[in-house]
Order: C-alpha cells, then sequence, then structure tokens
C-alpha cells in the first residue's frame, strides 16, 4: 500500500491511498484510525502533501561510508544522531528555499522511516514491527554553516530544509537492496544501495528508542551515499528510491 496525504479538491486535507484509478481517500489518520471512503479522485484533481507532519525528524549522520570518506571522517562505531524542526519538513513539488545566510546549500537524499506505533527501547529484533513504512527524504544542509557552527541545528534546521515524500511504502523492505539516487536537473549526482547502511534500520530504531520515546508518524532518516554537492537557485532535485517514487523538489531563493 502506499499512503499519501493530499490537498484534495474539497480543500481537505485528508490521508488516501494510491491506486490504479487515482487517490482513495480516507477518513481519519493511518496513525490512529482510518476508514476506507468510496471517493476515487484524478491524480490531477490533488495535490501531493508530505506524507506526514511528525512530532520529530530523527537523523543518522555518516550512516554510508561512502559518504564519511567524502567528509573525511571516520565511520561511527555507534549511530550520531540529530534533529530537525517539523517546520523543515515540505512535500513533493513545494520549492526547497535558499537562505540568505548561506552560500552553500547541499542536497542530501534519504531513505526515510515512518513510525507507526509508539516506541521505546525496542529491540532491533522487534524494530520492524513498529514501522508504518518507508518514503523519500532530502536532508537539505547549508554546509557552510556546519563547519562553522561546528555543530548541525542550524545548518539543517531551516524551513523546507526536509523534503519528505511522494508516499509511505508500506510494503517496501529495507534489507531487499533497492537503489536511493539523487539526481540535479537530471544529473545523478548520489547512487547507492540501502544495504550498504552502516548501521541497518532496525538497528537505528533500537538506538534512537533507546534515547527518546518514538511517536506515531515520527520520522527517521537513514543517511546519504557519497556525491552530495551544491544547489542553486533554479535547480531540480530528485531523489529515487526504487520501489517507493522519485521526490521532486524545485530550488529557489525567495
Amino acid at each position: 500500500m502506499k499512503i499519501v496525504r493530499v490537498d484534495a479538491e474539497t480543500d481537505d486535507i485528508t490521508y488516501g491511498t494510491v491506486e490504479p484509478d487515482g487517490i482513495r481517500l480516507y477518513h481519519g489518520s493511518p496513525f490512529v484510525q482510518w476508514e476506507r471512503s468510496e471517493t476515487i479522485l484524478p491524480i490531477t484533481q490533488v495535490k501531493l502533501l508530505s506524507p506526514v507532519i511528525p512530532t520529530k525528524i530523527i537523523a543518522v549522520g555518516k550512516n554510508y561510508a561512502d559518504h564519511a570518506a567524502e567528509l573525511n571522517s571516520e565511520v561511527p562505531e555507534t549511530p550520531v544522531i540529530f534533529m530537525k524542526p517539523p517546520t523543515s519538513v515540505i512535500g513533493p513539488l513545494a520549492p526547497i528555499r535558499l537562505p540568505n545566510q548561506s552560500s552553500e546549500v547541499h542536497h542530501e537524499g534519504e531513505l526515510a522511516i515512518v513510525m507507526g506505533k509508539v516506541t521505546r527501547s525496542v529491540n532491533a529484533d522487534d524494530a520492524l514491527s513498529h514501522v508504518l513504512g518507508y518514503t523519500a527524504a532530502n536532508d537539505v544542509t547549508a554546509r557552510d554553516l556546519q563547519r562553522k557552527d561546528g555543530q548541525w541545528t542550524r545548518a539543517k534546521g531551516f524551513d523546507s530544509f526536509c523534503p519528505l515524500g511522494p508516499a509511505i511504502d508500506t510494503e517496501f523492505d529495507p534489507s531487499e537492496g533497492n537503489r536511493i539516487t539523487c539526481s540535479v536537473n537530471g544529473e545523478v549526482r548520489q547512487e547507492g544501495s540501502i544495504t550498504d547502511l552502516v548501521f541497518g534500520v532496525p538497528e537505528i530504531i533500537e538506538f534512537v528508542s533507546s534515547v527518546m520515546t518514538l511517536l506515531p508518524g515520527d520520522v527517521i532518516l537513514t543517511g546519504t551515499p557519497a556525491g552530495v554537492g551544491p544547489i542553486v537557485e533554479g535547480d531540480r532535485v530528485e531523489v529515487d528510491i526504487e520501489g517507493i517514487g522519485v521526490l521532486m523538489n524545485p530550488v529557489i531563493r525567495p
């Protein structure tokens, strides 16, 4: 099942699922209780939004060995985590807005985990049962501010710096080696396999949930492969995860 969150022709924001004929609308939320409706709208009549608005976004740094190497850094012995604010979330086709404070903003295509249950101190063996599904993400980063500040909150926390979408895939299997690519204006900049993660999805959930309680709808970004690089005004950034879909966002400078 591919779950989407849409602004429908009725001007209501609601959840739905992707079907051959369009988007079937649902009442309620997949995180609490939802009910299938008989309404199916053509994809042209809905606006795709971020598939979830999490209470928090936790991200894992340096979780691909080749990315750690391009940063001249060692692979960490335990997951390195940081947070992005919910206000950084945007959906498909929404613009990434370059801040005036930075002159070096980078793309970072990633697999995102969407939690489905309240999760605290779960073991890796049971971690996947707490997941609703997976989506694509772009951990947009002001690289110059990251170097300047010595920590990552400002560099990764600007509004529009966490595109998510296009859908939450509930049947995606992160152990199957699906490819992830990030392209800018059609040119592939990043390419890797989900199985190249230093710490896999179950281990990440175990680690993060040992630190903080994860709530339904919370998002964990799993890390980015090598090839991160600059984006500028007028660019079109696409994160493509095999089996999930393509997350595309234009880049503007307000």
